[in-house]
C-alpha cells in the first residue's frame, strides 16, 4: 500500500542551558539511540527562582558577554518524559521489543482455502481465533454467534484454559443474557484482528514475512465471511442467534444481509447500518495521529520500536467518544488531580489523567496495523443498496484473481496496483455553500428512512431482531439505532423490537453495552427467550 509522505521535524531552543533545562545523553544501542534524561541538580534548581544570575553562572570565560535569565523558569514535561523512556527501554529490549498480542489460550480454526476480500486482496490461508462456552445440542440448532467490537479478542468469558475474566463475563453463563444452559456460544476474534486471528502482524505464507501494511484491506462483510467459514467446519447450517455491539452489532447486521437463511434472529446494540460522517472523522483522526508517531514507519515496525506514543494519543481520541459528557460531570467535573501544585500543560485536570491513563495501559495490548485496518473496515460499512450493488461489481471483477491463483497462475499482470493506485486531490477541499433544502437536516430528516436503506435491508424482512441504542452515546448516537428499527419494519418486518435507553437509565455513553448487565443484559435475554 502507498500512503503520503510526511515529514517530521524536530527542534529545539536555542537558549536550553544544561544547567537549567533537563537535557538527554544518547548512545548508539541496536541501530537506535538510547536517550536518557538527565535532571537539573538541587543547586540548578535553586538558580531558576533567584531574582539575579549569580556570579558564578555569568560567564563561562573572563571575556564573554552575561546571558541574561529568563524572566520564568522552564515548565518540566514529565508526561513526555515517561513517553521518551518507554521509547528508550523498547529500543534496549535484547529479545525484541514487539509486545505479544494476546489474551490468553483459546481455539484456532485455520482455513486452507484462500478467500477473496471485497476489495480484491486475498488471503492464501488464514486463521480465526475463537471460544466457546455452553454445549452444542444434537440438531446444532443452538449456536448464538457473539461479534466483538473494534478491539475486542474472543476472549468474552473466562474458560478453562483462560480462567481471566472476559469483556461481557457477566453477560454469559447459567440463567444470564447468553444462557450456556440452552446456547452454543461462539465468540471469534475479527480477521484483521491480533488476538489470534490473521491480520497485519500475522506472517504472510507466501514470502515468510509480516504482512505489515502488505496486508490488504478489509471489510465488514469479509469478516463475516471467514466467520462462517469457522461455522461450516463446525457443521453449524444456522445460527439460533447473531448478536453484537459497537462494530460487533454491525458485524451482526451484516450477517442477516449476506446469510439471512442462516441467522435465525439478530441483536444489535449501539451500532449502524452504515457508517456517519461522525463516526468516520473519529475514526480519521485516531488513526493520522498512529502513522504520524515516526516509529510506525508506514507500518513495518515489527523489528523496532512501535508506535506506542501514536497508539496512546489513538485511545486517548476514542475513550473521549466511549463514555459521555454526563458521567464524567459526576465523575470528574473541573476538579484537578492535584490542586495544591501550579497548573501544567501535562495532564492536570482529574479527566486528563484518566484519558491519559486509558492511551497508556492500552498502547501496547493491540497491534497498530489492526487498529488502522479494522477501523477502516468500520468506516467502509455501508448496507445500503447502492453501495452493495458497487461493491458487488467489484467482486465480480476481482473473481479472475482468485481463480488466477487457485490455477497457480499468480495475480493477473496490473492487478498488485489495482488497490494501492489512491491519489490525494491536486487542490484542497473547499466549504461551498449548498442550497437551503439540500444543505439542511433537522430531527425529522434524521427519523426518515433512506429507500436506498430499505432495499439493503430487505433480506431481513423476515429475521426478528433487537436494535438497542442509548442517548448518551455520542459515537453512534440513539438516531441511528432509530434508523436502523425504521428501516427494518420498512422492508416488512413485523418483528422488531426497538429500545432506546434515556439518560435517566444511562450516563455510561457508547460503553453502556460493556456495563449495563439490567438494562442491556435483560433485554438481550427476553428477546432471546
Amino acid at each position: 500500500m502507498s500512503f503520503p509522505r510526511s515529514v517530521f521535524a524536530a527542534t529545539r531552543p536555542a537558549f536550553q542551558q544544561a544547567s537549567l533545562i533537563p537535557q538527554r545523553t544518547c548512545r548508539p544501542v541496536q541501530n537506535a539511540r538510547l536517550c536518557i534524561r538527565q535532571q537539573p541538580n538541587q543547586a540548578s534548581r535553586k538558580l531558576h527562582n533567584q531574582a539575579k544570575r549569580s556570579a558564578q553562572l555569568a560567564v563561562s570565560e573572563p571575556d564573554a558577554e552575561p546571558v541574561a535569565e529568563s524572566t520564568n523558569p522552564a515548565l518540566s514535561f514529565p508526561c513526555l518524559d515517561k513517553l521518551e523512556s518507554r521509547s528508550a527501554s523498547l529500543s534496549s529490549r535484547s529479545s525484541g521489543p514487539e509486545p505479544s498480542y494476546t489474551t490468553g489460550k483459546h481455539l484456532n480454526f485455520h482455513s486452507r482455502e484462500p478467500i477473496l476480500l471485497d476489495w480484491g486482496g486475498i488471503l492464501p490461508e488464514f486463521n480465526i481465533a475463537y471460544e466457546t462456552w455452553g454445549v452444542l445440542n444434537k440438531d446444532r440448532s443452538n449456536a448464538v454467534l457473539l461479534h466483538t467490537g473494534l478491539s475486542a479478542s474472543s476472549h468474552a468469558h473466562s474458560t478453562e484454559i483462560n480462567p481471566q475474566p472476559g469483556w461481557w463475563e457477566n453477560f454469559i453463563g447459567p440463567g444470564k443474557p447468553l444462557d450456556t444452559d440452552k446456547y452454543f456460544v461462539i465468540c471469534t476474534n475479527v480477521v484483521g484482528g491480533c488476538f489470534g486471528s490473521t491480520g497485519p502482524s500475522s506472517i504472510d505464507p507466501a514470502n515468510g514475512e509480516r504482512y505489515a501494511t502488505r496486508f490488504p484491506i478489509l471489510t465488514m462483510e469479509d469478516m463475516v465471511r471467514a466467520q462462517f467459514r469457522l461455522l461450516d467446519s463446525l457443521r453449524i447450517d444456522k445460527l439460533y442467534a447473531s448478536v453484537g455491539s459497537s462494530m460487533g452489532g454491525m458485524l451482526s447486521l451484516a450477517s442477516g444481509t449476506l446469510f439471512p437463511e442462516r441467522v435465525g434472529r439478530l441483536v444489535s446494540i449501539s451500532a449502524a447500518a452504515r457508517s456517519h460522517p461522525y463516526s468516520i472523522a473519529m475514526r480519521h483522526t485516531q488513526r493520522q495521529v498512529l502513522m504520524m508517531d515516526p516509529h510506525w514507519n508506514r507500518g513495518f515496525y515489527y523489528d523496532g520500536v512501535p508506535p506506542h506514543s501514536g497508539m496512546k494519543l489513538a485511545r486517548e481520541i476514542a475513550t473521549v467518544t466511549y463514555r459521555s459528557g454526563p458521567e464524567w460531570e459526576q465523575r470528574f467535573g473541573r476538579r484537578r488531580a492535584d490542586p495544591s501544585r501550579p497548573p501544567a500543560l501535562c495532564p492536570d485536570f482529574l479527566i486528563e489523567t484518566y484519558l491519559d491513563h486509558a492511551g497508556e495501559k492500552w498502547c501496547l495490548s493491540y497491534d497498530p496495523n489492526s487498529l488502522l485496518y479494522v477501523s477502516k473496515a468500520m468506516d467502509l460499512f455501508d448496507l445500503g443498496q447502492d453501495h452493495r450493488t458497487r461493491i458487488n461489481k467489484v467482486r465480480q471483477n476481482n473473481a479472475s484473481k482468485l481463480q488466477a491463483y487457485l490455477d497457480g497462475r499468480g495475480l493477473p499482470a496490473g492487478a498488485e496496483h489495482d488497490v494501492c493506485s489512491l491519489t490525494l486531490p491536486e487542490q484542497p477541499y473547499e466549504e461551498k455553500e449548498q442550497p437551503a433544502e439540500e444543505g439542511s437536516a433537522s430531527v425529522d430528516a434524521m427519523d426518515s428512512v433512506p429507500a436506498d436503506l430499505v432495499a439493503g435491508l430487505k433480506p431481513l424482512a423476515n429475521t426478528p431482531a433487537l436494535v438497542m441504542g442509548v442517548a448518551s452515546d455520542i459515537l453512534f448516537p440513539a438516531w441511528q439505532q432509530r434508523e436502523i428499527a425504521n428501516t427494518l419494519k420498512r422492508t416488512g418486518n413485523k418483528n422488531v423490537t426497538h429500545i432506546e435507553l434515556g439518560e435517566e437509565k444511562s450516563l455510561f455513553g457508547h460503553d453502556t453495552f460493556l456495563l449495563d448487565l439490567k438494562n442491556v443484559g435483560g433485554a438481550v435475554q427476553s428477546f432471546l427467550g
